[in-house]
């Protein structure tokens, strides 16, 4: 059986890995062969998807970064945090963008099922006769034609993405999100040396915003700052496909669904989708079937609402300390605190960022 993946990003070698350690033969189309990657971008994975890579799809422990306790601020509440979460361990790890993509490009390259080619139009992979077309490329035609109703929501923000230098902390494992009176700016530890910042801006345009240096310096936790890199930025908005898949067509990655960033959560999303992706498809060979139109449609069946109401939480989250940053009570804030050091609640918390609702 021939798989056909549209895209060659993150999400998009990572389903590649997973299906060509079933012995699936994957063509991967891409629409460039540079691989000069955006060494700004970092993102957060999950204790429990960190175990299913290591074990499913190749050891990416060795350019993980470790988080074990997470401290979150509001502009008002500056001096105490309102919410933090431990772990002995680590709650979460990051790391670089870059890094993991391409130790999942030289791994797929080893492999005699991958093939990568470039992109082509709708009619030329029809007649390929793939039994399964998987798309992660927002801009390919197949998107257009057949992927484009969505709930969407513009956030009126940009996130703006760098890395600081700073002089060396032996214990760099604490990350910080501060909800600013002008959005959430966080800060990610990479290394004893370096920390990811991401800061979402509310502004209609980036033409104007303020300087993104001086506004990483002020909200600066604790980091002496040797150098603030070049940013990259891009518009925030979240949305949700209405329908998952057209006959044997699936969508995936962030044409499924895009969150806003203050949780980490978008390529953690992604990451349980192939993994009930994965299930799914061992069924069907255990069963002796071909994958085809009836495997997207049990997708989108056991995956849909779950997606939909975990990215409704995290928006909730964010209209949340952003009502109180507009206003001047003082009682949400003491309410988030008291509710956050109850153990079972804290617990759930954890758990939600862990597994999503898979729990």
């Amino acid at each position: 059986m021939k798989v056909c993946i549209i895209g060659d990003g993150l999400v998009s070698l990572t389903l590649a890995n997973m299906l060509i350690k079933k012995e699936l033969a994957v063509d991967i189309l891409s629409s460039k062969k540079n691989n000069n990657y955006d060494k700004s971008r970092t993102l957060g994975i999950s204790k429990s998807n960190i175990n299913y890579l290591k074990n499913e799809i190749s050891d990416i422990k060795k350019i993980l970064w470790k988080i074990n306790k997470i401290k979150v601020y509001t502009e008002k509440n500056s001096s105490e945090e309102i919410l933090k979460f431990h772990d002995n361990e680590e709650i979460f790890s990051i790391s670089t963008n870059y890094k993991l993509q391409k130790l999942l490009r030289n791994k797929l390259k080893k492999s005699k099922f991958i093939k990568f080619k470039k992109i082509v139009d709708y009619n030329y992979i029809i007649k390929q006769g793939y039994k399964l077309i998987i798309n992660c490329n927002p801009k390919h035609q197949i998107t257009k034609k057949f992927f484009s109703k969505k709930l969407e929501k513009n956030y009126n923000s940009y996130a703006y993405t760098t890395i600081i230098n700073h002089k060396k902390i032996t214990k760099n494992n604490i990350a910080i999100q501060n909800f600013t009176n002008n959005g959430p700016i966080a800060f990610l530890p990479i290394s004893e040396t370096q920390t990811s910042v991401v800061y979402s801006l509310r502004t209609k345009n980036n033409k104007n915003t303020p300087d993104i240096k001086n506004l990483i310096r002020k909200y600066n936790p604790n980091y002496t700052i040797t150098k603030i890199n070049n940013y990259n930025c891009f518009e925030l908005r979240s949305s949700h496909l209405r329908k998952y898949y057209k006959d044997n067509i699936l969508a995936f990655g962030d044409l499924l669904h895009k969150i806003h960033p203050l949780a980490g959560q978008g390529f953690n999303m992604s990451l349980r989708d192939i993994r009930l992706l994965s299930d799914l498809i061992d069924k069907k060979i255990d069963l002796g079937l071909d994958l085809d139109s009836s495997l997207c449609v049990e997708f989108q069946k056991k995956s849909q609402d779950k997606n939909y109401l975990f990215l409704t939480g995290i928006d909730y989250i964010y209209e949340l300390f952003n009502f109180e940053s507009t206003i001047n009570s003082k009682m949400l804030i003491k309410t988030i605190r008291v509710i956050g050091k109850n153990k079972i609640i804290n617990s759930f918390f954890k758990k939600f960022a862990d597994k999503g609702l898979r729990i």
